[in-house]
């Protein structure tokens, strides 16, 4: 069974997908799936947060102009 020269190249992409997902299935089914990093109770994302953390934070120093952004491409 031959191929016609102007289906080669849909013949072509259509084994290199196929071939490219059954390697990542195979990969995917072999890889174990990660642990959770912590298993501690995370707090909410609209809580406030706890004060001790706030007051670890270092102050960082700004030098330099601070950035304007040129919204008039004709005046420099």
């Amino acid at each position: 069974m031959r191929v016609r020269e102007t289906n080669r190249n849909l013949m072509l992409l259509g084994s290199f997908t196929l071939l490219s997902v059954a390697a990542a299935g195979i990969v995917a089914l072999l890889d174990p799936a990660p642990a959770p990093a912590n298993a501690a109770p995370r707090p909410a994302a609209n809580q406030a947060p706890v004060p001790s953390q706030a007051l670890t934070q270092t102050r960082v120093r700004i030098v330099g102009t601070p950035f304007v952004p040129n919204t008039n491409p004709r005046q420099r």
